[in-house]
């Protein structure tokens, strides 16, 4: 059904001097099961695209990255002939304006960065979606969630968010089960607590479910 996936896994970091940067808490063991389901669908070629992560899967082509921009110019050779794209990694929303290259020392009180907006990779993505291509990304909101995660479904031209609500019920980061929602156009649907790996093959599922959508509404003459 597909030949070419992109899963995104991971967290990405933004240095600020050799010895620091900005991340957040993403484990990349969502992505991770995401490409092991791939992998027993018999998807030809997966490429994983993942920041710094214990979790990586075996099987499939992998390009570590560090920061926002270098998963851009994955995303750009890539994505342009994926059948599918699953935006699972936590990229950063911002990078320092300017790098040190040389360590900052610890002396005054207080330390001011400055910060910049690191590019929209989803919106870009959604920006770009060639005809066919499923798209599909994730939100983590502590507030409003429905609301923004609606917001961000049609901002960035997606076909499915998954969204996790993030809470001490519900830490989301760096567990082995999770509870989200389902996102699609017409439809939010609840997902209750699951292992990550059954989270996975949901997933999937929902996906292939759009691919025949659209060869049923869209039959080739």
């Amino acid at each position: 059904m597909f030949n070419r996936v992109i899963i995104t896994s991971g967290p990405t970091i933004e240095p600020i001097d050799p010895v620091r940067f900005i991340s957040n808490r993403s484990s990349g063991k969502t992505g991770f099961h995401l490409a092991n389901e791939a992998l027993k669908r018999n998807i030809p070629e997966i490429i994983y695209i993942t920041g710094p992560s214990c979790y990586i899967p075996q099987g499939v082509k992998c390009f570590p990255i560090e920061t926002a921009l270098e998963m851009q110019q994955h995303l750009n050779t890539f994505g342009p002939t994926a059948d599918v794209i699953i935006m699972s990694a936590a990229v950063s929303d911002y990078r320092v304006a300017k790098y040190s290259q040389l360590k900052i020392k610890k002396g005054q009180d207080n330390l001011v960065l400055e910060l910049i907006k690191n590019p929209d990779l989803l919106t870009e993505l959604g920006k770009k979606k060639p005809t066919g291509q499923i798209l599909v990304g994730y939100a983590a909101e502590t507030h409003d969630i429905f609301e923004n995660a609606r917001k961000k479904f049609i901002n960035k031209n997606l076909d499915m968010l998954v969204l996790n609500e993030v809470s001490e019920q519900n830490p989301a980061f760096n567990t082995d089960h999770n509870q989200v929602y389902f996102l699609f156009e017409k439809e939010t649907r609840k997902i209750e607590r699951l292992d990550k790996t059954q989270l996975a093959s949901l997933i999937w599922d929902e996906i292939e479910t759009l691919s025949g959508n659209r060869k049923t509404n869209h039959p080739e003459c």
